[in-house]
């Protein structure tokens, strides 16, 4: 498991806690010696303890995947480079590699499973990625979840499906990777817009009118990217969509209400403690778009708001006339 963040928590806890032995990268050596010594992580989801002949906490990246047989994907995308070039190019040979970011590489506008691929030379059948929708906070109160296995080779995404799968976790295998990841991406941007317009004081009508043209953008987005033939009414793609755009513990929409309610940009990330994946999905979004010309209002209006600075409430009256 590579990251410390509250997904990664979440997914320790559910593998550990199904008898998978969890060797686990974290970059801060307090942190790793905090969970050695209380069994917990000092930052997210801190009320889960953790079997520690079960769970071993590293900052040694390199020994942490050397002995894996599947290497789990965590951090935050804005730092998925500057860890995995720590790692030789031959690192991840013979390996099951598993994407559970819900973002991009920034300034390369690259999906996380992509730029692995490349930088290790691994083939798309070894490659997977996660999909809601799940929220940490509530895998941590083990409440009822579904998540979503999506690879190329349905055998890899089912093996993984087995080691999710308990009491409150249920999991399904899926062929459609780069479906469900650029869909994992997108619907960061919409729960910031509709967080943003949350901050302006805009109501529940508003809100469903909003992810309901969304899906209509993401599709369109998708058929020019990718045009594979998919559901997007599935759980993956619209269930994520819905928890991450509405719910109390989606981190892109408060930050996309802090800045509604007039908050800076860094004042919001400060402020939160967390990184908000959709802050720099929406510039590669709207970079890759400038090619594919695709009718993307949503997105634009987020990139307006948060990298050319006009004022939310601005932006929100010109995107309210592209609605319908």
């Amino acid at each position: 498991m590579l990251g410390g963040g509250s997904w990664a928590t979440a997914l320790t806890k559910i593998l550990s806690e199904n008898g998978a032995r969890v060797n686990w990268w974290l970059r801060g050596k307090d942190d790793v010696q905090h969970l050695r010594t209380t069994r917990h992580n000092p930052r997210y989801l801190s009320s889960v303890a953790f079997d520690l002949t079960r769970v071993f906490p590293s900052t040694d990246i390199a020994e942490v995947v050397k002995e894996a047989d599947w290497v789990v994907l965590a951090v935050p995308a804005a730092f998925v480079k500057e860890a995995l070039d720590k790692l030789d190019r031959d690192a991840l040979k013979g390996k099951r590699i598993i994407s559970a970011i819900k973002g991009m590489i920034p300034g390369r506008n690259e999906l996380v499973t992509d730029y692995a691929m490349e930088r290790f030379r691994l083939k798309e059948g070894c490659m997977g990625v996660v999909a809601g929708p799940c929220h940490a906070e509530e895998v941590a109160l083990e409440k009822q979840s579904y998540l979503t296995i999506g690879s190329p080779d349905v055998a890899l995404a089912e093996q993984f499906c087995q080691l999710l799968r308990n009491r409150y976790v249920r999991a399904h295998a899926a062929v459609d990777l780069d479906g469900i990841e650029y869909c994992a991406v997108m619907k960061n941007i919409i729960a910031l817009t509709c967080g943003i317009a949350h901050g302006l004081g805009y109501g529940d009508n508003f809100q469903a009118v909003l992810v309901s043209n969304a899906v209509q953008e993401i599709r369109r987005f998708l058929h020019a990217l990718s045009p594979e033939p998919r559901d997007l009414s599935a759980s993956a793609y619209l269930g994520d969509l819905l928890v991450t755009a509405y719910s109390q513990f989606s981190r892109n929409r408060t930050f996309g209400s802090m800045v509604g309610r007039g908050y800076s940009v860094k004042s919001a990330q400060l402020e939160m403690n967390m990184i908000a994946e959709g802050y720099y999905a929406v510039k590669s979004i709207y970079e890759l778009n400038r090619e594919l010309k695709v009718t993307m209002p949503i997105t634009s209006a987020a990139y307006h708001v948060l990298y050319e600075k006009i004022a939310p409430a601005v932006e929100l009256e010109i995107l309210k006339e592209k609605l319908r």
